[in-house]
């Protein structure tokens, strides 16, 4: 399934954050968008998963329009985010946490818990401790099984690297390489080396605005930088 976002506009009172806004997420590819801080970048994710309603424009999921439907049916369609700042359950547990997540999405018995747990092993290894006490680092593994166990047909990633350890950077890029193909991945991010390392496909934001789209090969590593270095 593809994502089809159209001439997306938003704006926070008389202050427009995105302007016409357009790109596709092709089945199987990584997209990655990337763009200064203040750029538009999370707010583009928020209006993509029914957080922010968009003030114009079209978002289309494989071929169905979306722009309307509220999160938890978004999600239910395939779609699975990680959000800045993780937002996991900081007084449930690592388990408690996961199994939330696969139970909401009817594979709480199918082996995707499983198979989550294996890409991240400290997960089981603090499988009864409480979220709130995990490092960064763990959070956002927690994160990204939570998100994994739902069997997404598109997983959209926030700055996944963001104030992390640079193993748990490397585990988190090993485990998006590995995920390649099996599902399409969105990536927002800062870091170029992260992005350039796993996206077949790269959209820049400048002021809400795509300034900069196109296939890895096509658009060249000094095209992106251009808009991303301070």
């Amino acid at each position: 399934m593809d994502l089809a976002v159209e001439s997306l506009d938003q704006h926070y009172g008389s202050a427009q954050v995105l302007r016409n806004v357009g790109f596709a997420v092709p089945q199987g590819s990584c997209v990655a968008v990337l763009g200064r801080n203040g750029a538009g970048k999370s707010t583009l994710l928020r209006c993509l998963m029914g957080v922010l309603a968009p003030t114009s424009g079209s978002v289309r999921w494989g071929g169905e329009e979306i722009t309307g439907l509220p999160s938890h049916l978004r999600s239910r369609k395939g779609i699975a985010y990680v959000p800045q700042g993780r937002e996991i359950f900081g007084e449930l547990s690592v388990g408690e946490n996961i199994q939330a997540a696969a139970r909401a999405h009817g594979t709480l018995k199918d082996g995707s818990i499983d198979e989550a747990v294996t890409l991240f092993p400290v997960l089981k290894e603090m499988w009864r401790r409480p979220g709130g006490q995990l490092s960064g680092g763990q959070q956002q593994q927690l994160a990204f099984a939570r998100a994994l166990v739902t069997r997404p047909k598109l997983l959209i990633l926030d700055e996944p690297t963001e104030g992390i350890q640079p193993s748990i950077v490397q585990l988190i890029e090993d485990t998006i390489a590995s995920l390649k193909g099996r599902m399409s991945i969105l990536l927002v991010e800062q870091y170029l080396d992260f992005a350039v390392s796993l996206a077949d496909h790269f959209v820049v934001l400048s002021r809400g605005a795509v300034v900069e789209h196109g296939a890895r090969g096509v658009v060249t590593r000094e095209q992106l930088s251009r808009h991303i270095a301070v």
